[in-house]
Formats: structure tokens, C-alpha cells, sequence
């Protein structure tokens, strides 16, 4: 009893650290908005600034001091702090609070526009949204207010130009300024291990859309500042202005190669070139290296700070994303669906956990060495703790080339991964039941999702919801699909604990057919002594490890630069910012910076690969054979005897499936017959289904919906 009582106390007391985390990181993102929202103005100009420089110029930093202090600090201080928060989580269990949260905050997460250009958006997104635009809308007119105020017919007269040809030039500046609020934020989405996103409870998946709408607006006001420069130097016999790199100040030369770079970007992004020809988008997405380079160099890098936070972080998640794909990882099995979809088994380090509904990025370097491609993780942390399973549907030319090479009873094929990644809603467990609609491979994200549900109704007395599966599939060989929602393992795997309801459609014919009387087919590979278990880049306590790579790779960067000004640039300089050259300060900032984060994270990552090869040890020891060991040779081809252990399976489904030929789910005929329970619906398939399902559930008539939906069939 007393042992029970100083738990409740220890718990209460992490989760008092964590609130007081979450209060200082609330009161710092606060600060730092302030600062854009100030920053038009000519207080923040004419008086905070000044002050700010004066306070903080010194010989180790000069002028780009107070840009550290103002625009990189407070975020990479966030970023610090959310480590921490998230670390603590591992020694409390929150799960009620999390569940209590999410029913507090869920009419925040119902869709309140389903059908623009933005696709479904929330009325939390669509709030702050507007509140984003508003900030843009202010940093323009003030800034229009502050510079066309002294533009006069005098003033123009002494500068041998007229008065429209000055406010197109000053409209150009402004413009290129409020560009800069929307790179400051663009990096953010995309960096896939961020602790900020997982501290406002958001992945990189959820929010890729944000880096799409920050995007588009950050090359559309880049573009119309390249214009509207362009225009104006050709007006005023100034051309030559474009191809000019000037040695203080800003270089013209270098911005327009960063505008180019990011045009090409900006072209290939758009979803009609994006879905036809995905690999033109990939490689040509690899010019945001050029694009920040040379917009480093167009406007020095002191200036740059404003986009440095997020940059750097990205930097960071994207080396320990490049560490963790040098290794290949051992890939156990992999099963042939009739419908050809391939499911891939991969061995996994027991310490290893991940959320219901996680993604993967898999790499197949026989079928390309460049090409990345995401992927659900099927296999579930608890049902699974050896292993850890992805499903791939046939349906662009790498899978296809994947499909070919499974299909020709190879022995080996060499992977590598990045991830898993993914934040998993505990809002399921508050519902009265469960709606899971999916089209196609939609399905994926569902299975980890209901494996978790068997093991959590077989093992724990938490009141279960009900669970309705509604699947459409296309051919009727699809429904093979169905069959991933138990283990391979059949570890765990008792579903009649569980309230499951399968609701099949398949929309393209009227009768079963013999096509679907085929059985998967699995192959085994032989293992190889380089392979290893897919392990978290960081080790178990990865997040304390990423906080402290943050923190000590920023302090080295400061103190490498402090060195480089105070004993090389300002004997030169005197920071006067007059003398020596803007390019080459800006270069050797840029190489410091990734010299910083290298050595910092490379240190992090050796330490944990040492303490992972000693836990290896010890469990290959202790083990002998393991579970994650592969058959045995006369076994690595198909194995048709191991295709028996499916036909239990089979039919412990087929109790819980109704099938549906030539029809297609009457999602709100089937939703709003459930008025009666509090439900949960969760949607993955084709945009029209989700937007559907997004319909229905903000209608008026449908008050006891909630709507969460799901982007991993990309």
C-alpha cells in the first residue's frame, strides 16, 4: 500500500514538471510571436533593436549576436524543453489524462471545410490558419505603411525616379519580408523526429500539409519579390543589378539562383505532376540545398537567423535519419498476397516501441538506391515485440519492381529503413464504439490499430468500445487484405475478446470468383551476419539523447563561431560589417553549423550503437535460438506447409465478416443509424471518402461524431 501511494506521489509530481514544461514553453512560443508581430514596426526598428544590439555586440559575435539571441534561441530553447517533456513520459502512465484531454479538446478536431483547395481542415487548423494569415496581412500593411509614407514627389525627384517606380521597388522589399514569416515556419512539418510537433501533440504525417500551404505561399510572395525587382531595374536601366554579387550587402545574383531552384520545387510540387510522375518530384525536392544555401548568401547569414531555427532542426533530424539508413536491416520474411501486396518482416530490437498507426520509410537498393518510400507499419509494439511488419500495395512502378523480384524466389534483399514514426490517438479508448472506414489499402493503418484493441480486450479490463470495420475493396481477390488483421504470430491474437464487426464491399463484381481461393505465399531469407534488428537511431531514451544533441551541438556552433569572429573576422572587420566579405562569413557559418551538428549527433549515435551491440550480445547469450532467428535453409524458399496455419485464421475471421458484391459503404446511412453511441470515426482511403466521412460527421445531425482521418496511403 505505501509502495502504491509513492507511486501516485512520484507520478504526481513528473506530472507537475511537465506542466510547469509545458507553461515555460507556452510563455517562451508567446515571446517569440511577439517578436513577428513587432517586428513591422518601427519600435522594433528604431528602438527594441538597437537596444538589443548594443546589449549583446561583442567581439565573439558582433552584430549577428542579437539575431542568435531573438530569432534562434527561444525555438531551439523549445525544442530543448519538449525533449524533456516527452522524456519524462516514460517513467508515468498518462494514458487517462490523455484520454480526458482529447474528449475535452475534441470538438476543436471536427473537419469545418471538406471540400476546397485545402482539403479537410479542422476548426483548430482553420483557427490557426487565420490567425497565421492575419499576422501576414499585418506584417504587409505595416510595413507598406512604414515605406510608402516617405516615398514623395521630392524624394523621388532626387533620386531621378518617380514616385510609382520608388513604391514598386519598396513593395518589392516588403514583399520579400513577409516571405521570410513563411520560411521561418516552413521546416518545421517536415522535420519527422520534432519535438515541438509531438509537444502540441502533431507528427510530420499530420502536418505535411502545412509545409505544402507554407510553401506555395512562401514561393508566391519569393516570386512576386523577384518580379517586381525585375521590373523595376528594367525600368530604371538597371539590369545589370541581376547578375550583380556584391561583396557587402545583399547579393542579387545569389537570390535569383535560390528563386530558381525554388521555382523548379514549386512546379513539380503540384499534385498533378506530383501523383503522375513521383520521381521527378523526389529528386528535384533535393534543391532545397541549393535553395537555403544561396538565400543564405543572397541575404547574409546573421539576417538568415529568422529561418534558422526550424532549418536546424531539420539538419538534425535529417543526419540522424541519414545515420540510421546506413544500416541494413534484417529482413526476416515477407508474404504474397493474391492481390499483390506484399507484407515485409522485419527482426526488431524488443526495446524498440512504437505507436498503433506508425510509418516507416523502406529503401530497396536493388530496385533503386535513391528512392525512399513510406509505408504503415502493420505489426503491432505488443502483439509483436520481436517483430515489426509493413504492408506494400502494388501500385506505382517501385512496387511493382519490388513485386518482380519477390516473385523470383530470391534469397536476400538488402534494406534500409528511417523510422518508425508516428503520435497514436488514445481518443479511440473514450468512444462507445468504433468506425473505421477505409478504401483499398486504407486499410493499413487500421490493423495495427485493431491488434492493439485484441491485445488491450485480452489483457487489461479497460471497457472496450465496439469496433465496426467498413472496407471497400475493388476485386474480390483484395479481400485478402482482411486476412493482416491478425498476426503471422498468432501471439495474443484471441479476437472474440474483442466487439468486431467487418462490413467488406467489394464495388467492382457481382459474384465471388475463383481468383480469391489462392493462398498467400511466404518466403523466408537467409540471414546475414551485417543485418541487424531495426533499433531506435537514439536508443531507448531517445529523447533525452535528441535534447541534448540540440543543446551541445548549438553551444559548439556558438563557440566555433565566437572563435572564427574573434580571431579571424574582427581583426578585419572591427564589426563594422563593412570590410569583410558577406559571402565568405555566411560559407564558413554554414560549414560551422554542420560541423557542429555532426559532431555532436555523430558522438550520440556511436555511444548508443556501442550500448546496442553490448544488448545484443547479451540477449544472442542468454538466447540460443532467438525468436527473431530465420528457418532453416531447406525452408528459405516458399514454404507452402507454413500457408496450413492460415486456414484457422480464416475462418475465426469469417465469423466476424459480412461481404457485399457490386456495392459500394452508404457512409451516412451506416454513421447516422449510430446516433444512439458516442462515436469514433477514423477514415482512410481516397480524398472523396474522407471527405465524405468529413461531412457527415460536422453536420448538425451527427453531434455524436468525432472525425480523425489518415494520410499514409500516400
Amino acid at each position: 500500500m505505501d509502495l502504491v501511494k509513492t507511486g501516485r506521489k512520484i507520478n504526481g509530481r513528473i506530472k507537475n514538471v511537465q506542466l510547469g514544461i509545458k507553461f515555460l514553453v507556452l510563455v517562451i512560443f508567446l515571446g517569440y510571436m511577439m517578436i513577428w508581430i513587432m517586428m513591422p514596426t518601427n519600435i522594433f526598428w528604431l528602438h527594441w533593436l538597437p537596444r538589443i544590439h548594443n546589449a549583446t555586440a561583442s567581439t565573439y559575435f558582433g552584430q549577428q549576436g542579437a539575431n542568435f539571441l531573438i530569432y534562434s534561441f527561444p525555438i531551439l530553447l523549445m525544442a530543448t524543453l519538449g525533449c524533456l517533456h516527452l522524456y519524462l513520459y516514460k517513467y508515468v502512465d498518462d494514458a487517462d489524462t490523455r484520454v480526458q484531454k482529447t474528449a475535452h479538446f475534441v470538438s476543436w478536431k471536427r473537419p469545418v471545410l471538406m471540400r476546397g483547395p485545402l482539403g479537410i481542415v479542422s476548426l483548430a487548423e482553420l483557427s490557426f490558419l487565420l490567425m497565421f494569415l492575419a499576422l501576414l496581412i499585418w506584417s504587409f500593411s505595416a510595413y507598406v505603411h512604414g515605406m510608402f509614407k516617405n516615398i514623395t514627389r521630392q524624394a523621388a525627384s532626387t533620386m531621378n525616379e518617380s514616385v510609382w517606380e520608388l513604391k514598386l521597388c519598396s513593395a518589392a522589399l516588403l514583399l520579400g519580408l513577409v516571405g521570410n514569416v513563411c520560411l521561418a515556419f516552413l521546416f518545421f512539418p517536415v522535420a519527422r523526429g520534432s519535438s515541438i510537433l509531438r509537444l502540441f501533440g502533431l507528427t510530420s504525417e499530420s502536418t505535411i500539409k502545412y509545409h505544402i500551404w507554407l510553401g506555395h505561399t512562401t514561393l508566391t510572395l519569393f516570386t512576386a519579390h523577384g518580379l517586381c525587382y525585375v521590373i523595376f531595374w528594367a525600368n530604371t536601366h538597371q539590369i545589370s543589378e541581376m547578375i550583380k554579387w556584391n561583396k557587402i550587402g545583399i547579393s542579387n545574383l545569389a537570390g535569383e539562383i535560390a528563386l530558381v531552384s525554388g521555382l523548379i520545387m514549386w512546379i513539380t510540387s503540384f499534385t498533378l505532376v506530383r501523383r503522375k510522375i513521383f520521381e521527378l518530384f523526389f529528386y528535384t525536392h533535393h534543391l532545397y540545398i541549393a535553395f537555403v544555401v544561396f538565400f543564405v548568401l543572397h541575404v547574409g547569414f546573421p539576417y538568415s537567423c529568422i529561418m534558422l531555427p526550424g532549418f536546424y532542426l531539420f539538419l538534425i533530424d535529417r543526419y540522424l535519419r541519414f545515420l540510421q539508413s546506413q544500416q541494413k536491416v534484417r529482413l526476416v520474411s515477407a508474404r504474397v498476397l493474391p492481390c499483390q501486396a506484399m507484407e515485409l518482416n522485419f527482426s526488431k530490437d524488443p526495446r524498440l516501441s512504437y505507436k498503433p498507426s506508425s510509418i516507416m520509410f523502406i529503401n530497396v537498393k536493388s530496385v533503386s538506391k535513391l528512392q525512399w518510400h513510406p509505408f504503415t507499419v502493420i505489426s503491432n509494439n505488443n502483439t509483436d515485440p520481436d517483430q515489426l511488419s509493413v504492408v506494400i500495395r502494388c501500385e506505382g512502378g517501385w512496387s511493382q519492381k519490388l513485386f518482380q523480384k519477390l516473385s523470383s524466389q530470391i534469397h536476400r534483399l538488402e534494406v534500409s529503413v528511417e523510422g518508425p514514426y508516428g503520435l497514436a490517438s488514445t481518443s479511440f479508448l473514450r468512444q462507445d464504439m468504433l468506425v473505421m472506414v477505409s478504401g483499398g489499402s486504407g486499410i493499413t493503418p487500421f490493423i495495427s490499430i485493431i491488434r492493439e484493441l485484441i491485445f488491450l480486450s485480452s489483457t487489461s479490463e479497460i471497457n472496450m468500445p465496439r469496433v465496426l470495420l467498413v472496407s471497400a475493396f475493388k476485386k474480390s481477390e483484395d479481400l485478402a487484405m482482411l486476412e493482416l488483421l491478425l498476426p503471422e504470430s498468432g501471439t495474443f491474437c484471441n479476437i472474440s475478446t474483442l466487439k468486431l464487426q467487418i462490413q467488406a464491399y467489394v464495388t467492382r463484381e457481382k459474384r465471388p470468383t475463383m481468383d480469391n481461393q489462392k493462398q498467400p505465399q511466404t518466403i523466408y531469407f537467409r540471414p546475414n551476419a551485417l543485418d541487424k534488428p531495426i533499433s531506435s537511431i537514439l536508443g531507448p531514451n531517445s529523447w533525452i539523447w535528441l535534447g541534448a544533441i540540440i543543446s551541445c551541438s548549438f553551444l559548439i556552433f556558438l563557440i566555433l563561431t565566437g572563435l572564427l569572429t574573434r580571431y579571424y573576422i574582427y581583426p578585419i572587420d572591427h564589426n563594422t560589417d563593412q570590410i569583410y566579405s558577406y559571402t565568405a562569413r555566411s560559407m564558413l557559418n554554414m560549414l560551422l553549423l554542420c560541423v557542429s551538428i555532426v559532431i555532436a549527433a555523430t558522438l550520440v549515435f556511436l555511444w548508443n550503437k556501442k550500448q546496442n551491440a553490448i544488448y545484443v550480445r547479451q540477449i544472442q547469450s542468454a538466447d540460443s535460438p532467438t525468436s527473431i532467428a530465420s528457418p532453416a535453409p531447406e525452408s528459405w524458399s516458399y514454404n507452402i506447409d507454413r500457408e496450413l496455419e492460415i486456414l484457422p485464421r480464416q475462418q475465426s475471421l469469417e465469423q466476424f465478416t459480412t461481404i457485399h458484391f457490386g456495392q459500394r459503404p452508404d457512409l451516412k446511412k451506416i454513421l447516422l443509424e449510430l446516433e444512439e453511441f458516442d462515436v469514433g470515426v477514423l477514415v482512410s482511403g481516397p480524398k472523396k471518402m474522407r471527405q465524405d466521412a468529413a461531412e457527415i460527421c460536422s453536420s448538425s445531425l451527427a453531434n455524436n461524431l468525432s472525425y480523425e482521418s489518415f494520410s499514409f496511403n500516400w
